[in-house]
């Protein structure tokens, strides 16, 4: 299978997104982190990129709320290589309405080769990597070459 490679900016379009029980965690970091953070483009979802925006006031793309369909948009612009990477806590302990988009959000990262911090710890190793400030390189699956074999294997 082929690869596509999907150069990152040194500017990074970081989505930031986080559920109900997991909001304050996120926007304590985001406070923690505003100078680095300011570097970069920032989206999320609903009520958290508008609380995040109010908090650091800073710019912040919002989309829907995540159950509102705003994760399947955030997945939307990943697919579009419009977001590079995504800061998402989520909350392990509690089942969500809305789990299937998650689930497909998270897919959806990974396919597209993005970095992905769930957590506060893994969050601060992605912010502090010496990556955030330079360009780089995703190696995402090439899609039409992946289509072509799998067709040409069922026409067999």
């Amino acid at each position: 299978m082929g690869y596509d490679n999907i150069k990152m900016d040194r500017q990074k379009r970081i989505a930031l997104i986080a559920h109900d029980n997991m909001k304050k965690e996120l926007i304590d970091w985001v406070i923690k982190n505003k100078v680095a953070l300011s570097k970069h483009f920032l989206c999320g979802t609903g009520t958290t990129a508008k609380i995040i925006a109010e908090t650091i006031n800073l710019p912040v793309k919002a989309y829907k709320s995540g159950p509102m369909g705003g994760d399947q948009q955030i997945g939307a612009r990943i697919s579009e290589g419009k977001i590079d990477m995504m800061i998402f806590f989520w909350d392990p302990l509690e089942a969500q309405p809305h789990d299937p988009d998650v689930k497909a959000l998270l897919r959806i990262a990974v396919l597209y080769d993005i970095p992905v911090a769930n957590n506060m710890s893994t969050a601060d190793f992605l912010l502090e990597s010496k990556l955030m400030d330079e360009e780089y390189e995703r190696h995402v699956v090439d899609y039409q070459d992946f289509i072509n074999k799998r067709a040409k294997d069922f026409l067999k």
